[in-house]
């Protein structure tokens, strides 16, 4: 796997992490303790301000989780992916967007600049 894809896997898993144990755990292992995460609703740095997004968009859209959409594509320390939010009861999926990541040496994330491609109907 490379360092891009396994960087994106660890994005995933804190996205989706519903646990407050688990949710620092796996902001922790794909973020840098300063790594940012700026977006059109959100502009955070460190373990705490990512882990509260993550929660808030969970809040706000209970039984979804956070699929991969395509494939991850890098170079040098940065890699670009599309993204889905899909319901675990019927598969719809009204958020999409996608984001860009920079990574620090040892894989983790260092920022991310995303982007909302799909929103739901008002």
């Amino acid at each position: 796997m490379s360092i891009y894809a396994a960087a994106v896997v660890r994005y995933f898993e804190a996205w989706n992490a519903t646990d407050a144990d688990a949710l620092a755990k796996a902001v922790a292992a794909a973020w840098t303790e300063d790594g940012t995460y700026t977006d059109p609703l959100a502009d955070v740095r460190g373990h705490e301000e990512v882990a509260a997004v993550i929660r808030a968009a969970q809040e706000q859209f209970p039984g979804f989780e956070f699929r991969l959409a395509g494939e991850v594509d890098g170079n040098h320390h940065i890699a670009r992916f599309g993204w889905e939010l899909v319901s675990t009861a019927d598969g719809s999926a009204p958020v999409a967007g996608s984001d860009v990541v920079t990574l620090a040496e040892d894989g983790r994330i260092t920022s991310v600049l995303g982007f909302l491609d799909r929103l739901p109907e008002a």
